[in-house]
């Protein structure tokens, strides 16, 4: 059967963190993404890292080896959906920042796509009330890419806005209307 495998960090937090710019752009990307912790944002950061890494290591092979490489990174970035078009160039790998793995998050991508907060969008995940393909997923970090994009389902309720359908707002009551 073999041994349990060791569970790894998937991140790796800054060098020095009190700098008081690194802490005000964190705490901007949290606000604006509606993240939990900073671990969230790491994880995010890791990511990026990990890919504009992966484009700087093949700047050492040989160009036809490095061509192949470039265009099989560029294409799984695009199908990712990190990248906005497959036909990008190693600059666009190495300029791809944290924004674009936050986009990703369903968390990002329900928001956007019911018109609600991010907070919001995280709740209904965290409940199960998303589903993707009819499975429900209950990870609001979790990467999705552009094929499981149009598959995201979201509850009725999500999709309407308050007001919108007739309802009443709190503490009010058609009934009592009448004047009498």
């Amino acid at each position: 059967m073999g041994d349990i495998k060791r569970p790894r960090k998937k991140w790796k937090g800054p060098t020095n963190p009190w700098l008081l710019s690194s802490l005000q752009s964190e705490m901007q990307l949290m606000g604006k993404y509606g993240l939990r912790n900073k671990k969230e944002l790491y994880v995010a950061e890791a990511v990026a890292r990990k890919y504009r890494r992966m484009e700087r290591e093949f700047f050492a092979l040989p160009p036809d080896d490095r061509a192949a490489r470039e265009s099989e990174l560029i294409k799984r970035l695009y199908a990712l959906g990190f990248l906005e078009s497959p036909e990008g160039t190693s600059d666009s790998v190495l300029s791809m920042g944290v924004e674009a793995i936050l986009n990703r998050r369903l968390q990002s991508l329900v928001a956007q796509k019911a018109g609600i907060s991010y907070h919001a969008a995280r709740q209904l995940i965290t409940h199960g009330h998303v589903r993707i393909f009819g499975r429900a997923v209950r990870s609001p970090g979790a990467l999705i890419d552009r094929e499981e994009e149009k598959g995201i389902e979201l509850p009725v309720m999500a999709t309407q806005k308050q007001g919108a359908s007739g309802d009443n707002p709190k503490g009010s009551n058609p009934s009592e209307e009448g004047g009498a």
